[in-house]
């Protein structure tokens, strides 16, 4: 009997059937059950029989048996992209780790819903944690899924670590034109649980791949229950829990659409770019030498030192868009100096308007660029793209180039 063979342990009355784990002495036997919970046993006391051996093979036989993904010309092709995270990652039952897993065979053989709904291409551009995300990998994924759409493929989906998501997926908003959906996902909570959203999200992205809204989406759980997906414009969705499964909210709106997880459906309530409409382009410079600064009450001025020689500063001041009085010479001087100083505001809601307040307008005659109401890290995301390929940086942060700014702000009752 060895870890990863499916045993059932008899136990006085009781029978306990799932996988056999390694367990940490030999007086001890350790079952993850079907479940998802593990239950530990006095080996001495229980009555074990193997059912099955080794379930979850890994190791030199894993190559051998992969399994081909069979090509369908009656189904769309979608790639699956990976960075790294939780979505596609499996449980190794031999050390009780949770692994990710990257090509087409891998991601069907952790999430085998996904079988029979497309042809999948799969390829890996990063295995790393979400908060270890920089710009070069925003560049490689924007060019691995340019190669991929250029190659033939009618959807992607980019498995990414949900705390820099909506990073991410704003910079391939602005990097990419592109004809068919790009959807970002990820899961809230590991394969190896019970609660894990794995599942739900990965089917529901790839249905959204087939869609035909032809933009870059985040696809997350609309809500606590495994009924459907959000589908947010990847330039106006942010985190905003940090451990619920429907974590992702589309601020200042609705979401652009749902997927039923059960009918499979896709339906949209906004307007939104159709498939084919644009045709595939990628531009894919940053400048990196950009920072987002939060203003707050007693904010020590050597932040703003910090920023000498930057190429971009976004500024999230509060309000209207607002810092203390005392700062608005030190931003002119970084203004005066090249850099481009951008104005958002913390609040969630409403949009930047420094025409109201003296402040406001002293920061205006000081060179700030207001943002209207760009999220702070997708404005962060915008001047490192503006600054690089823009004729214009001022414009270009005061126009919407992939839904970052909505058409108007509306008090909600």
């Amino acid at each position: 009997m060895n870890p990863g063979d499916r045993v059932r342990v008899e136990r006085g009355d009781t029978a306990y059937e799932g996988i056999l784990m390694p367990s940490t002495t030999a007086d001890e036997v350790v079952v993850k059950l079907d479940g998802g919970y593990n239950v530990g046993l006095d080996r001495a006391d229980s009555d074990c029989e193997v059912l099955e051996s080794d379930v979850y093979a890994v190791g030199e036989s894993d190559t051998e048996s992969a399994s081909e993904v069979e090509f369908d010309e009656d189904l769309p092709t979608v790639a699956l992209i990976s960075t790294g995270g939780t979505i596609a990652s499996t449980v190794d039952y031999r050390t009780g780790a949770v692994t990710a897993q990257f090509d087409a065979e891998d991601v069907l053989r952790a999430v085998p819903d996904l079988a029979g709904r497309a042809n999948y291409r799969g390829r890996v551009v990063a295995n790393i944690l979400s908060e270890n995300m920089t710009p070069d990998v925003w560049q490689d994924l924007a060019r691995a899924v340019h190669e991929e759409i250029e190659n033939g493929a009618d959807g992607v989906v980019v498995m990414h670590g949900t705390d820099t998501m909506q990073y991410s997926a704003s910079a391939l908003a602005f990097m990419l034109d592109t004809p068919v959906p790009v959807v970002f996902t990820g899961s809230q909570r590991s394969a190896d649980r019970p609660s894990s959203d794995n599942v739900m999200n990965a089917v529901c992205a790839v249905e959204a791949a087939k869609s035909d809204c032809a933009e870059v989406l985040v696809c997350m759980h609309a809500s606590e229950s495994d009924d459907r997906c959000a589908l947010h414009r990847g330039t106006r969705v942010r985190k905003n829990h940090t451990s619920r499964r429907d974590a992702f909210e589309t601020v200042g709106n609705t979401p652009l659409g749902t997927v039923d997880y059960e009918t499979e459906d896709v339906s949209f309530v906004r307007e939104y770019v159709p498939r084919g409409e644009r045709e595939l382009a990628i531009d894919a410079d940053l400048a990196t030498d950009v920072e987002l600064l939060k203003f707050t009450p007693g904010m020590d001025p050597a932040f703003f030192d910090v920023c000498e020689g930057k190429s971009g500063v976004v500024v999230e001041g509060t309000g209207l868009g607002h810092v203390h009085t005392d700062f608005i010479d030190r931003i002119e001087e970084l203004v005066e100096d090249g850099t481009t100083v951008v104005m958002t505001s913390q609040c969630l809601e409403g949009r930047v308007c420094d025409r109201v307040y003296d402040t406001g307008r002293d920061l205006i005659d000081a060179g700030v660029v207001e943002a209207e109401d760009t999220l702070p890290g997708t404005a962060k995301v915008k001047l490192m793209w503006a600054l690089a390929n823009a004729q214009s940086v001022e414009e270009t942060m005061r126009t919407s180039l992939a839904g970052e700014i909505t058409d108007r702000s509306v008090p909600w009752a």
